[in-house]
């Protein structure tokens, strides 16, 4: 059987065809490492899969026990993305903390999410109203090994306390501070954080940050936080702002997953027309907050994508 020119060029161009054709109709599944149930990632990452659902690309949630976890599995797998505090990443990337010994040479920026706070939330009746009064306390610090977790027991050691730190999912957590089974609950995540605002409906409470010298120390342990202040009226009997410290939240990919789909998902997501399902904090999720994560490098794809909407990345 003879085959022209013409019919060569075109048995050539057939693969990328059919790609391009699979990625049209859904062919592109990632799976989507969130967090568990009452977490902020969550919820968010469902949004964002029903937001791009008319894209080609598929995302299949899973719940995870949050940046840590998910930071692992990226790492790992070309299909993986996940959600990360920036916190998280820095130790991934460099093989400290959480990730001792074990640097993520894998992981890649794609897009930015939003900003993450740290507060805690106690009965009124229990009079709890400091950090410092957490000493010897059964306080929950959601998912074990989890950022807040960590950030909680850093904040402990500058207070100069040893509370007793348990492990659940923020929904639980939530629940037992309203019961009493916990003393406090200590939480990271957009604000208002859905498992505080759980807490605080369920039960009257008080919601605390950090004194102006704790918050100075955890900015001076943690140079990637800021400063940040929430009004009163943040949650439900809340009478004083809220002072403690924040930091960015990014979707993150691997090195090796393909830059036509890391530029498609990074581009379909910041140019989607309603992120609204996905949280009041998908509001941030724009692409003029990219620079904000000075962490993580970005993917190719995503970099692609962001130059075309104006924002320059590394």
């Amino acid at each position: 059987m003879r085959i022209n020119r013409r019919h060569a060029l075109a048995l050539l161009a057939m693969p990328a065809l059919l790609s391009s054709r699979a990625f049209a109709q859904g062919g592109i599944t990632l799976s989507f490492a969130t967090a568990g149930q009452g977490s902020a990632f969550l919820p968010y990452g469902q949004g964002i899969a029903k937001a791009i659902a008319g894209s080609g690309i598929v995302l299949d949630i899973r719940e995870s026990k949050g940046s840590n976890e998910n930071l692992d599995l990226v790492d790992a797998s070309p299909t993986m993305i996940g959600t990360a505090f920036l916190g998280s990443a820095v130790e991934a990337l460099t093989g400290t903390g959480y990730a001792k010994d074990r640097p993520h040479k894998n992981v890649r920026a794609l897009f930015p999410m939003y900003e993450t706070a740290f507060m805690w939330a106690t009965l009124k009746k229990s009079k709890l109203t400091t950090l410092k009064d957490l000493d010897g306390k059964n306080v929950g610090g959601g998912p074990v090994p989890g950022p807040a977790e960590g950030y909680f027991r850093a904040a402990a050691a500058i207070a100069g306390i040893k509370p007793n730190v348990i492990g659940g999912s923020p929904a639980d957590q939530a629940k037992a501070l309203a019961t009493g089974a916990l003393d406090a609950f200590w939480q990271g995540a957009p604000v208002p954080i859905p498992s505080l605002v759980a807490a605080t409906d369920a039960a009257d409470c008080d919601v605390f940050g950090l004194s102006p010298s704790e918050k100075a120390a955890m900015s001076k342990q943690f140079p990637y936080m800021a400063d940040a202040t929430y009004p009163v009226g943040t949650y439900r009997g809340q009478t004083a702002p809220i002072v403690t410290v924040a930091a960015w939240n990014v979707v993150v990919g691997h090195k090796d997953m393909p830059e036509a789909t890391a530029y498609a998902l990074t581009k379909a997501v910041l140019t989607a027309k309603d992120l609204s399902g996905a949280g009041p904090a998908a509001a941030s999720t724009r692409a003029v907050n990219a620079t904000k994560n000075k962490v993580v490098p970005y993917h190719p794809g995503a970099i692609r994508a962001l130059a075309e909407m104006g924002v320059k990345v590394d």
